[in-house]
């Protein structure tokens, strides 16, 4: 199990209510697959340095938990399949 920073970008057109349930897609898979979340943070609503998709604003959430590295990637596919969220960072904290 490593430490993990994951910072998602949510798109605007997400209701304020529906991002909780989003990142609580994102929590279950960690937690089924025998990771732990240690921390979620939202950051809000942020103007984009550029255009994503047509949209100049996301709502940014921080999280931070633990995972097996072999994971990762279907972790990040998972991600990048997601409709709601236009871009993602995913960072190793530890070795």
């Amino acid at each position: 199990m490593r430490d993990y920073e994951l910072v998602v970008i949510i798109s605007p057109s997400v209701a304020d209510e529906e991002i909780a349930a989003t990142m609580e897609k994102i929590n279950q898979f960690i937690i089924e697959r025998g990771g732990s979340t240690t921390e979620v943070n939202q950051w809000g609503r942020r103007k984009l340095a550029y255009p994503i998709r047509d949209f100049m604003e996301g709502n940014y959430v921080l999280t931070q938990f633990r995972m097996d590295p072999k994971l990762t990637a279907e972790l990040e596919a998972s991600l990048g399949l997601s409709d709601e969220i236009l871009r993602h960072l995913l960072v190793r904290l530890s070795d």
